[in-house]
């Protein structure tokens, strides 16, 4: 923790707020430790039950995570507003930035010209009464998802996929129930489960997605849900394979007490086939995304599964934001529709294959393993993820610590290819080699 910052507070609810405020002022940022309970509450004169119940409470609200003889330390994320806290250190200036995860700007479809076409179409204005899914949108995305064997019959749209897959879990789950997740996973995730107040349980993840093993012990530790990638899974790459997913359906078969949701967020951007899981269970739900393809402002999402899941899912909507804008699924349709928009789509998900392919084969050929399967991050098991961030910073790529996306899974680091063009990738390739030792054979996640 901070030397600056003092825990204050004579009750539970007061330390909550004190380090609350200290996190919120950027004081406490993320990674720093809490005090150990006993000796904080040697600092206050109160009970060691009075600082369990605080740091119990901040953990709810996925402000802190326990780690362990690691102690108790403020979340990579935390779901309050902060003056100046961040999530990593900023890259070092003159450094080439590969950790943000972001898509390349210079392969997103052009919006102007289509923005432009939907302003002159626009007649009346939309009203309370008329806002919903439209008919027309819903009507594409049932034939894109069919297409790909995703049962959608029912259907609806959300403020992007992490916002589907909030309101899916508020919906079904309640504080303290556990989700199954991939470990390593995306990192976004982790923390939702975590502010939601739901427990994690890892699952680990290989080039074909969860482990069956591990997906079977989640459901013998009682979890209520287990959340899917589908493709380019963050940050590993995995994508569920034909033979995974068969698996995974006869072990899923039935399950009345599991929420079961795939998240397919790199949708068209994934070269790969699509092998869903959709329907294995009663309650089921598949999330896909279109802003990895056509731009991260697009926060829609197209959201198929059972009716009594779609159901719940447009009911919270209604009871707060309300539905996702027409405007935008008017934008979004438009996008779809285009022969132009589709080819240049497909020009930037065979140039995210060449990037990140060429720098497994070159890691690779310099005794580096890394994963990579689809999508556009590299996951590269490391022995110790501060050695390695530490030389590639040195050497001039700022690289993304695994330390964010996993749970128990081995230490790594992750490469984003999205900035990098084919060129730079036997310099990227020398400098990784020189900061890792090499790890033989095929790792475990």
């Amino acid at each position: 923790m901070a030397a600056r910052y003092q825990v204050s507070g004579s009750t539970s609810a007061a330390i909550s707020t004190s380090v609350e405020s200290g996190i919120r002022a950027g004081t406490l940022v993320p990674g720093d430790a809490l005090p150990a309970v006993r000796a904080l509450a040697g600092e206050l004169g109160v009970s060691p039950a009075t600082v369990a119940k605080a740091y119990q409470d901040l953990r709810h609200r996925g402000l802190v995570a326990t780690a362990g003889r690691h102690g108790t330390r403020v979340r990579p994320r935390p779901p309050v507003a902060t003056r100046r806290a961040a999530l990593a250190p900023p890259p070092r200036p003159g450094t080439r930035d590969l950790s943000a995860g972001h898509p390349d700007r210079r392969l997103l479809p052009p919006l102007g010209p289509h923005l432009a076409a939907l302003a002159a179409e626009f007649g009346s204005p939309t009203g309370y009464a008329d806002a919903a899914v439209l008919p027309e949108l819903a009507a594409v995305a049932r034939e894109r998802l069919t297409a790909d064997g995703v049962p959608a019959a029912e259907l609806t749209v959300t403020g992007g996929a992490l916002d589907g897959i909030e309101r899916l879990l508020a919906a079904h789950l309640r504080p303290g129930d556990a989700v199954a997740v991939e470990d390593p996973g995306w990192a976004n995730l982790l923390d939702l489960v975590a502010a939601l107040g739901l427990r994690t349980v890892g699952v680990p993840v290989d080039d074909d997605g969860p482990s069956v093993a591990g997906v079977r012990a989640a459901l013998a530790a009682g979890v209520r849900a287990l959340v899917v990638t589908s493709r380019a899974q963050n940050p590993t790459g995995a994508a569920v394979s034909a033979e995974r997913a068969a698996a995974l359906r006869t072990l899923l078969a039935g399950r009345a007490d599991l929420l079961l949701i795939e998240d397919d967020h790199a949708a068209e951007l994934a070269r790969v086939p699509l092998h869903p899981l959709a329907g294995a269970t009663p309650a089921w739900a598949f999330v896909r995304s279109v802003s990895k393809p056509y731009g991260p402002d697009l926060r829609l999402a197209v959201l198929a599964g059972d009716e009594a899941t779609v159901a719940r899912v447009a009911g919270r909507a209604r009871v707060g934001a309300g539905w996702v804008s027409t405007v935008l699924q008017r934008l979004v349709l438009s996008l779809w529709r285009d022969p132009a928009t589709a080819k240049l789509v497909r020009r930037a998900a065979d140039g995210y294959d060449r990037r990140r392919d060429g720098l497994v084969a070159a890691l690779a050929a310099r005794g580096v393993v890394a994963h990579g399967r689809t999508g556009i991050n590299v996951w590269v098991p490391v022995p110790d993820e501060t050695v390695a961030v530490t030389a590639l910073r040195d050497a001039g790529w700022s690289v993304a610590p695994g330390s964010l996306y996993r749970i128990a899974a081995a230490p790594a680091i992750r490469l984003t290819v999205s900035s990098l063009d084919e060129p730079d990738l036997p310099a990227l390739a020398d400098a990784v080699a020189r900061a890792t030792h090499p790890v033989q054979g095929r790792a475990p996640y």
